[in-house]
């Protein structure tokens, strides 16, 4: 049985596929919000700077044909496989101008996470081929290393300026700035228009984004310009649908998520520029640095990671001493959110639209989207325009009923070419017939409107099994959470005799919690889940309490990590 998006929704309009993202963007042809009446689409939180939308325009220019005369990159010529420019960096207001600089080339883009060690940034350099790499000067040193690793020259390492290193520039000597590269651009000839045949939009990478890696090698996810345009517009005719935004009604909104994560970098970022909206550019997350932001640079939009909204949740006394009021809208993505903290988050903001999404790296951004007009606690909401979604049984059946889990299968012009260098990996999740296999455990409901909701479960992999019966951590951490004990927690499975597997709790305790001894408060929480759990989900683990739960920077719990940590216990 096919799922399809709300009646509502209406039909995707046709999807470009002769132009990069760029253009896409940067030129009102295409439907962006208009230029000149435009905000300024990147705002520096720590500094206030920021460009217009025409500076930017030109900025772009000027930055394309510097990396042109420096990279020996010409717009029509060389394989864009060839012309792959790495982003190691924290976020700044010229990190989306700088990719749009290299497609501008007909280049690639793969952006790095700014916490990478000198392996991992080496590997992703070496997988994904890159020629040349911009980076930050307090990533100087790791960049560096990197770089000598896979054979990129001293002369291809650029610095990308951060608001908090513009004083020490100087040690920067010997590698030219983005500035520089501005300055000197602007002296430089006018660069060829390019020339894209048919087809090459939906051919072609702009981004090569790296899986989180949480249960193994990160896989380097080909996102295509025709994906990206798709999903903007997908976004886009979606929110218009649903009454959550006017055609040209520009909002304020947060990019304090890393931009070298899918979310990031096309749901906040693109999206917001090609809206016309302008978006405040974080450096990295603090609580008091983000109310502060919201209070003065009167932000409407949150996009957000369930870990920032559960900051949030836990500190309403320090949220009262800042105006919010300018808050319209909170969307939060990237790990699933509890249904208690959701419903904490309504009743703290109750002016405020509080929703879900539901995306992944091989679909580009967005899946799935909570509506406006039919918010539902605990569903991530319903499909994209031009997207629909099967459910497969743990048989392989495809499902044909509401309220049946099974595995969530994704298709739509949003879902990417594959990963990079590994047809094993490609086969096993993109389908020849164009369903992309998510590994993601999913449910679909039927909400009181009568749209289609999907509420997502667990990982396939993730599900514990006890005694044949299935336990998703992630119901049982959302339970947990609800618990004034409990400040952060995972859920993973621990081996036992009779059952095969069995569910074990690791915990932060709260700030402010119970006065107990670990041993007391370890009762507990383990009376808690036998009282509001059956009884195969009971934590016959145990409760094990640390300083921290490992997550990526999107708010993903590796658990894996986790995982390895019990076994050489067990073995120890």
């Amino acid at each position: 049985m096919v799922f399809h998006p709300p009646t509502w929704a209406g039909e995707l309009p046709p999807v470009p596929d002769t132009l990069p993202v760029c253009d896409f963007i940067l030129d009102e042809k295409h439907g962006r919000a208009p230029i000149y009446s435009s905000p300024a689409p990147f705002i520096c939180n720590v500094t206030g700077k920021s460009y217009t939308s025409t500076d930017v325009i030109e900025r772009v220019d000027a930055l394309a044909r510097a990396l042109s005369h420096e990279l020996n990159w010409e717009p029509n010529t060389g394989a864009a496989e060839d012309k792959v420019l790495g982003i190691f960096s924290v976020n700044t207001i010229n990190t989306l101008p700088l990719s749009w600089a290299v497609h501008r080339l007909s280049g690639i883009v793969s952006p790095a996470n700014a916490t990478f060690s000198v392996g991992e940034l080496t590997y992703q350099l070496r997988d994904s081929k890159a020629t040349a790499l911009f980076t930050c000067l307090s990533l100087l040193d790791t960049a560096l290393e990197a770089a000598d690793q896979v054979g990129i020259a001293r002369q291809r390492v650029f610095v990308l300026e951060t608001p908090h290193d513009r004083d020490s520039l100087p040690q920067a000597e010997g590698f030219k700035t983005l500035e520089q590269l501005i300055t000197a651009g602007r002296k430089l000839p006018a660069l060829p228009a390019l020339k894209w045949q048919r087809g090459q939009g939906r051919r072609q990478p702009a981004y090569l984004c790296y899986s989180s890696g949480t249960s193994g090698v990160p896989k380097g996810v080909m996102i295509t310009h025709s994906n990206i345009i798709a999903n903007i517009l997908q976004f886009k005719h979606y929110e218009e649908a649903s009454g959550a935004r006017t055609p040209h009604q520009p909002a304020v909104t947060s990019c304090i998520l890393p931009m070298s994560h899918a979310y990031a970098l096309n749901y906040i970022c693109q999206y917001a520029a090609y809206r016309g909206d302008s978006t405040v550019v974080f450096t990295g997350f603090q609580l008091e640095t983000l109310l502060h932001a919201i209070q003065q640079y009167r932000i409407t939009n949150l996009y957000l990671v369930p870990p920032i909204v559960l900051r949030l949740v836990q500190n309403g006394e320090l949220c009262q001493k800042y105006d919010l009021t300018s808050l319209k809208g909170c969307i939060t993505g990237a790990a699933p959110l509890g249904e208690e903290v959701e419903a904490a988050m309504r009743e703290q903001f109750p002016g405020v639209g509080i929703g879900q999404g539901y995306g992944l790296t091989e679909a580009t951004t967005i899946v799935s989207l909570t509506p406006t007009l039919d918010q539902w606690t605990g569903s991530v909401g319903c499909a994209m325009p031009g997207s629909h979604w099967k459910l497969i049984s743990s048989s392989g059946d495809e499902i044909t009923t509401y309220n049946t889990p099974g595995e969530l299968l994704v298709s739509g012009p949003q879902v990417t070419l594959g990963y990079l260098n590994n047809p094993v990996a490609t086969a096993e999740s993109f389908r020849p017939d164009g369903w992309y296999h998510t590994g993601d455990v999913g449910v679909i409901r039927v909400s009181p409107n009568g749209n289609e909701h999907l509420f997502i479960i667990d990982r396939i992999k993730e599900l514990i099994k006890v005694k044949g019966l299935q336990v998703a951590p992630a119901e049982l951490e959302a339970y947990l959470l609800a618990h004034p004990a409990v400040g952060d927690c995972a859920v993973i499975p621990v081996r036992d005799g009779e059952a095969g597997e069995v569910p074990k709790a690791v915990v932060v305790r709260a700030a402010g919690g119970p006065e107990a001894s670990d041993g007391e408060v370890r009762e507990v929480i383990m009376k808690y889940v036998r009282d509001g759990k059956a009884r195969h989900k009971w934590l016959k683990g145990g409760v094990e309490f640390v300083d921290a739960i490992p997550k990526s920077p999107s708010g993903k719990i590796l658990r894996r990590l986790l995982r390895d940590k019990e076994r050489a216990r067990v073995k120890l």
